[in-house]
């Protein structure tokens, strides 16, 4: 047909006129689906294909979509988070294998999180990673066994990261950990082993009662060996409370959500127990567990934080980014103190 001959030939300099990228737009909004679908083939690598027409064929069903997705030149990155949130699966899947993905769409694709649509991520080789993803991706493959092969095959994963995967990824895939990259398995099969136990059956004879320096610093050095081990999780902090390891809490509290130790006790001395909730909000402890936790670090702590104000945690369920800013407006800054670096 004539409209397809159009297609074919790209504008002599470049630029469509409006009046032609209006009869092409009318025509994807009310022709057959057949031609659509030609219409989607004939332009995906078409730069000059109107930004109108080439979004409505990104958004209509997948076997129209899908050459679109994959190749055009046309979407931008603006347009490619608009399909992440409103189309379907199948159309993310497309958008996070498009070669060359840009770091931004990267981003949203792990901060989303959909198991599928980081597995199609974790495939794609040409799609910019940042270092700070690439770590979320591999927490992801925790939960999402289909990320474990694609990401032990990636350019991109480091040794640290590695080992980080080995504690939980199958035997097949440790061997080619240990292969790729020379991993001792049984060296590092003992030191995650004795990093869970120290925590589940911590060593009652050698705890010092009081709150001195010394066991602050033990404290500090477990939580920086659990979070090297990728063990440091918030259930840690809600065992270690019912434990009477106050210190525990406060520095596991602090290498979670970044904010510092001095930031941390102040919310703990605070007459409400709302930073507190914020903090570890933050950290995603559930706010059904926040009333006990909270109990708990009133015993060791003189009874606070107090109980003025309301119980901000009845409220209804918050972001970790919400509750972070929230967090960051009641506590003073601490530039004189480091976060715990690890």
């Amino acid at each position: 047909m004539g409209v397809m001959a159009l297609c074919d030939a790209s504008p002599p300099d470049g630029q469509l006129s409006p009046i032609l990228g209006e009869i092409f737009l009318s025509l994807a909004r009310h022709a057959e689906r057949e031609i659509r679908k030609a219409l989607s083939l004939r332009l995906a690598h078409a730069d000059w294909a109107p930004a109108a027409l080439v979004n409505v064929l990104a958004l209509d069903e997948i076997e129209i979509a899908a050459p679109i997705l994959a190749s055009s030149p046309v979407l931008q990155d603006e347009d490619l988070l608009r399909i992440l949130i409103e189309a379907s699966l199948d159309h993310q899947i497309l958008v996070a294998r498009r070669p060359q993905l840009s770091g931004r769409v990267s981003d949203a694709v792990i901060e989303r999180g959909v198991p599928a649509v980081l597995a199609a991520l974790a495939t794609n080789r040409t799609a910019q990673i940042s270092g700070e993803g690439f770590r979320r991706l591999v927490e992801h493959s925790r939960r999402v066994a289909a990320l474990r092969g694609p990401l032990l095959r990636h350019p991109g994963l480091n040794q640290a990261l590695a080992e980080q995967m080995y504690q939980w990824v199958g035997a097949a895939l440790r061997e080619s950990i240990s292969t790729r990259f020379q991993v001792d398995e049984r060296k590092l099969g003992a030191a995650i082993y004795d990093v869970v136990d120290g925590v589940i059956r911590p060593d009652r004879s050698d705890e010092i009662p009081e709150e001195t320096p010394e066991r602050e610093e033990m404290e500090r050095r477990l939580v920086a060996k659990l979070q090297s081990a990728g063990q440091l999780k918030p259930a840690i902090l809600v065992r270690a409370a019912r434990e009477k390891r106050f210190s525990l809490v406060i520095h596991g509290l602090s290498a979670l959500s970044g904010f510092t130790v001095t930031q941390i006790r102040q919310a703990l001395n605070s007459p409400t127990p709302e930073a507190f909730y914020y903090a570890c909000a933050s950290v995603s402890i559930d706010r059904a567990v926040f009333p006990t936790l909270l109990t708990e670090m009133r015993k060791l702590n003189r009874g606070l934080p107090g109980d003025q104000g309301n119980a901000v945690w009845q409220r209804g369920a918050l972001s970790p980014s919400s509750a972070a800013r929230a967090f960051r407006t009641l506590v003073d800054p601490d530039p004189s103190e480091q976060r715990i670096a690890v």
